[in-house]
């Protein structure tokens, strides 16, 4: 979601300027933040020459598609920018199409589908090709996409000076921990639920969209984007931030498997507390009069990236995250008021991307301000 600059308007032949054209509608579409058994997330590398986030590293995910999830709410529908089965059944879609990942659960309840690779991968290009419904092919394997697992993490709209949009649910997926300990397995067998790790590799779509499906930390992706060696796109760097306060990387080598699961589990459990949290503003605003969109959840936030200001000394735009775009600005949904994204908009795609407080980035440009008034008042002396 770039927020290049575009000409608002141009000038005819008469020298007339023309009106700039009403902003595109923005496509539904739905990607998944997933998390693998030891709280890796999973990033694809999109290929070069894609029409969208080219060269980035995204989250699996794509646009909703009537022929696998039916009607696609319309444009004036109220519907189109909510979380709904439409929307989560594509980002499980999505997620299998680009990944090989097959986020479904057994029939009547239970663990994930296990799926033979070869079975995979055939209904991977059936899916793909529209040779088959998802769901169907999924059912006729004995299971059902395990959209009720997806916990919505927000919403994106492209801003409206871009000729490409996109309305886009996230989701945060947590793949299942194995049994901590042997009590845990005991509990689970008598409540009639087999639990079984099941490992899945991501693989890439052979080079139709990406070149590369990777698990690793968040701190190791944000490491590589802050020394430019991957791109990231304000929401994802914007999200991976948020989680990298409670997804923090792994446990001592020495602690033993039960300790292992333990400490993942209490990441997790970490971060859906700040998810299910509001207000959302850090704590330390506690007690202070709280911003409106403060007191929208993190499953309801909507953020359409509005440019604020070039930083002094910094050369960076400065992007706000409070307003939800046209399309919901009477909606009461909101975005985050107490952060900005720093970007650096170069050809090959957004550099030193950087979320940081708003309050401190608006303070660095007064105190920048006040310094080169000061400095044009002594050259006037």
């Amino acid at each position: 979601m770039s927020t290049s600059k575009r000409h608002s308007s141009s000038k005819s032949e008469g020298g007339n300027p023309k009106a700039r054209p009403p902003p595109s509608a923005p496509r539904p579409s739905a990607s998944i933040l997933l998390l693998s058994p030891t709280n890796k997330v999973l990033l694809l590398h999109r290929v070069r020459t894609s029409s969208s986030f080219p060269s980035a590293h995204v989250f699996p995910g794509g646009n909703l598609s009537s022929f696998h999830e039916g009607p696609i709410p319309g444009v004036d529908s109220p519907s189109r920018h909510v979380d709904g089965d439409a929307y989560r059944l594509a980002a499980v879609r999505e997620t299998f199409e680009e990944s090989g990942i097959l986020l479904a659960r057994r029939e009547g309840g239970g663990g994930l589908l296990n799926v033979p690779s070869d079975v995979m991968e055939d209904g991977r290009k059936k899916v793909h090709s529209e040779q088959v419904k998802f769901r169907e092919w999924v059912a006729s394997l004995g299971g059902t996409p395990d959209v009720e697992s997806l916990l919505p993490f927000t919403r994106w709209v492209t801003p409206t000076n871009q000729p490409k949009r996109f309305t886009t649910q996230m989701y945060l997926y947590m793949l299942p921990l194995p049994p901590s300990s042997a009590e845990d397995l005991r509990n689970a067998e008598a409540a009639a639920v087999k639990q079984e790790t099941i490992i899945q590799v991501p693989t890439h779509d052979g080079g139709l969209e990406h070149t590369a499906a990777t698990f690793d930390s968040i701190s190791t992706w944000l490491a590589k984007a802050r020394d430019g060696s991957i791109i990231l796109f304000p929401p994802q760097l914007f999200l991976l931030t948020l989680l990298s306060e409670f997804l923090t990387g792994d446990p001592a080598s020495s602690a033993s498997a039960d300790e292992k699961i333990r400490y993942y589990s209490d990441q997790r459990a970490a971060a859906l507390e700040f998810l299910s949290r509001t207000p959302t503003s850090p704590a330390g605003l506690a007690g202070a009069k709280q911003h409106p969109a403060a007191l929208v959840p993190w499953a309801d936030k909507v953020m359409s990236p509005t440019a604020l200001f070039m930083l002094p000394g910094d050369g960076r735009l400065v992007l706000g995250l409070d307003k939800p775009g046209p399309e919901l600005a009477q909606s009461g949904r909101a975005g985050d008021p107490d952060r900005v994204v720093l970007v650096d908009f170069k050809k090959e795609g957004p550099r030193r991307v950087e979320v940081r407080s708003r309050q401190e980035v608006l303070r660095q440009k007064r105190e920048a301000e006040e310094a080169e008034s000061k400095d044009t008042s002594k050259g006037k002396l």
